[in-house]
């Protein structure tokens, strides 16, 4: 499986600037709304310094790192769920993603224009919110009259229905479905509702605001209790350009650890609750995403469908382990590899072999 997440936003927010400085890309970000009118989508590899030390140790230079798709969806505005700004188009482009990183400009800036005179976070974060509540809450309205007479026919429907109703009356009251995860959000998961997804909220600072630590939290208290994230795109941009030394002191200049890539990465796997294991040999050496709790068997399948379907055990060593003895032979000879059944529950440092058998 490989993450795809949606960024979102007023326009002249920093969208693109920050894909841009995400993916290493050059698409236009441009001082005027709407720069962008067709989702721009980059594929970005998952930074892990574990595989290159694979790489070394299997004398493979096949490396195949676990990656997240970023898509640059057009600036919404107020209205965009009835089609303002081409809202509907720009809507449909969200639905096949797994999260939304909704972009909030919290820079002061006068040749930057804004949808309106001046922009208040706050106000921002609403008026997005609002069109995707709106546009969730006409697909249930096209679909609940129908599907509660199907369930009045079919009586085994019912807890759907009420699931349709309950998601209704959140809509209804200009809820985003984001704030109650206990709904039973896999019974209408056919509808890939917007507010459904996760969200990660991805305020754009400048400079100084990165070492602003009031602001960020008044920000913070904006959104609780979803995830916040401060970023400053400018910085991210130059970044890009520099070697992971120079970056790395540039970072450090400006107080932080991680660049914005690695911080959006780890809040969306942490957000959605999703990990990675890896495989090595002499052939390649790979990160594979699984959801946090995956069994042995279920991230064979992430494989080969056939990997699950004939699984017989998994053969695991610790990555720690696996690089201390030096060998796949030296861990097997420190009685460092264990043979795991089904109900194995697959751990971040696994290093995995799988066994199957797939009768024709």
């Amino acid at each position: 499986m490989s993450l795809s997440i949606a960024i979102v936003g007023l326009p002249n927010v920093g969208k693109s600037t920050l894909f841009n400085a995400l993916t290493g890309s050059n698409i236009l970000a441009a001082n005027y709304p709407f720069a962008t009118i067709e989702p721009n989508t980059g594929i970005v590899p998952l930074p892990d310094e574990r595989l290159a030390k694979l790489g070394e140790l299997y004398h493979t230079d096949k490396i195949v790192p676990a990656t997240v798709t970023f898509v640059d969806i057009a600036g919404l505005v107020a209205g965009a769920s009835e089609g303002e700004g081409l809202g509907n188009q720009f809507l449909a482009h969200i639905r096949t993603t797994d999260a939304i990183v909704q972009v909030v400009r919290a820079f002061d800036d006068p040749n930057v224009t804004h949808v309106d005179t001046a922009h208040d976070p706050a106000k921002d974060i609403g008026v997005i919110n609002t069109e995707l509540i709106l546009a969730d809450l006409q697909t249930i309205n096209n679909r609940l009259p129908k599907f509660a007479k199907e369930a009045r026919a079919n009586p085994k429907l019912k807890p759907v229905l009420d699931v349709y109703e309950q998601v209704h009356t959140i809509l209804d009251k200009g809820e985003p479905l984001w704030n109650y995860p206990d709904i039973g959000r896999e019974l209408i998961a056919d509808l890939q509702l917007l507010t459904m997804k996760p969200v990660i909220y991805l305020f754009n600072l400048d400079e100084d605001g990165l070492a602003d630590t009031a602001r960020q939290e008044k920000l913070r208290g904006l959104v609780a209790p979803a995830r916040a994230l401060f970023i400053c795109a400018k910085l991210e941009s130059e970044l890009k350009d520099l070697d992971a030394g120079d970056a790395a002191e540039l970072l450090e200049s400006y107080g932080q650890r991680e660049s914005g890539l690695l911080q959006l990465i780890h809040s969306a796997y942490d957000t959605l609750g999703l990990q990675s294991y890896l495989t090595a040999g002499e052939k390649e050496v790979r990160a594979w995403t699984i959801p946090q709790g995956a069994t042995a068997p279920q991230a064979a399948g992430v494989i080969h469908g056939d990997f699950e379907r004939g699984f017989i055990a998994a053969e695991i060593v610790s990555y720690q382990d696996l690089m201390t003895a030096g060998s796949l032979a030296g861990a097997r000879s420190a009685g460092q590899i264990r043979t795991e059944g089904k109900t194995y529950v697959m751990q971040a440092e696994d290093v995995v072999e799988f066994r199957f058998n797939v009768s024709k």
